[in-house]
């Protein structure tokens, strides 16, 4: 009886010791709104796997995190192995270096692509010091100054169907950032998560990611309800071709959360949507608000018709409806990018002027009417 009473405990420690083991090995973070990442604590390393935004159910890259200072484990995923905290990363955009700036890693950066694009003060100091190597444009860029810069990583954002050239074949790891697609302003935001298990500043990016969510969710919740929405429309037609972001898309869905009347939130896409100057019209020509993204120009109610003759259709064009931001001048893309809650209050304050009565608007103007 005694040796089948030992026998039957010995079994029962086996099962839970080999649960417990599993459970070490395996630790799914749990990720609130990141529909484009998946993250796996494991004993030794770290696995992130980036999603497929155009083709569901399939990877872009898997990523595995070890941290420079261990000693490789013995078994490993299939995977982009990354050595962490990153020292030196060549960078081809300004949202993703504004981050990294906020964690506190902007001296990690080593060269830059489409630097002229740049306004963190560190990588604008830093190139014209010739402190960080300008590598050219992010289409074409310099293989030999890359080369001569030894980057550990790569750090882009891709898009369909697109791929990297010359750079595939020099043995860096492309680190593919695809957070401009989630389909939720706090999906991107929460993208701050694998940059700092990048860079080992996994705190402070889960510490930032907490206050936007909660600074995200107050301001969602001072927009007035049971009151007729504002019909917004955003952009205008160039060349020939208006694109309009997708219904499913992180703007619409900020849009959205602003308590906008969005022409297009019944459509399905998350990316944009390209089309002729009649079918915005017909959608949006009643449109009460009206915002365009300008570069180093104010907008004009003459310059808006020399965009296109025809804008004046638009209901708000005659009726100081229409604001504009300067991309060059302000901070409104690579700032808002990760910090939605910024970008969520300036649509407030244009939609519901007395929402907010003691902010005032940083990125968008009225239009100036000459």
């Amino acid at each position: 009886m005694k040796s089948i009473t030992t026998l039957l405990f010995g079994l029962i420690l086996i099962a839970v010791t080999g649960c417990t083991s599993e459970k070490k090995e395996t630790a799914k973070m749990e990720l609130d709104y990141a529909s484009g990442l998946e993250i796996n604590m494991l004993d030794g390393f770290t696995k992130i796997d980036v999603k497929d935004p155009w083709q569901p159910g399939k990877l872009l890259q898997s990523y595995i995190l070890v941290h420079r200072d261990s000693t490789l484990p013995e078994e490993l995923p299939q995977g982009t192995l990354v050595r962490v905290p990153l020292q030196k990363v060549l960078v081809y955009s300004d949202v993703h270096a504004t981050v990294m700036n906020e964690l506190g890693c902007i001296d990690a950066v080593n060269s830059v692509c489409d630097a002229k694009y740049f306004k963190t003060e560190a990588i604008v100091k830093g190139v014209a010091n010739n402190m960080i190597e300008d590598c050219g444009s992010s289409m074409a860029p310099s293989v030999e100054k890359i080369v001569s810069q030894s980057p550990e990583a790569v750090l882009l954002s891709p898009f369909q169907n697109a791929g990297y050239g010359v750079l595939e074949n020099i043995g860096v790891p492309i680190i593919e950032l695809a957070d401009y697609m989630e389909q939720t302003p706090l999906g991107r935001a929460e993208w701050i998560k694998f940059l700092g298990l990048l860079f080992d500043k996994k705190e402070l990016a889960f510490e930032i990611y907490d206050r936007i969510c909660n600074e995200y969710k107050k301001l969602k919740d001072i927009v007035p309800q049971n009151v007729r929405k504002p019909r917004v429309l955003v952009e205008t037609v160039m060349s020939g071709v208006w694109y309009v972001p997708g219904g499913q898309s992180y703007r619409a869905n900020m849009l959205k959360d602003a308590g906008a009347d969005y022409p297009w939130a019944d459509n399905e896409s998350s990316g944009s949507l390209p089309l002729d100057f009649p079918q915005v019209l017909d959608k949006a020509a009643d449109a009460d608000i009206w915002l365009i993204n300008t570069w180093g120009t104010p907008l004009t109610n003459k310059s808006l018709l020399g965009i296109y003759p025809h804008n004046d259709q638009i209901k708000t064009y005659s009726e100081s409806g229409v604001y504009y931001a300067d991309t060059q001048a302000t901070s409104i893309i690579e700032g808002t990018a990760f910090h939605p809650e910024l970008l969520l209050k300036e649509y407030i304050k244009v939609l519901y002027p007395n929402a907010l009565p003691d902010y005032s608007l940083n990125y968008y103007k009225p239009m100036v009417i000459e």
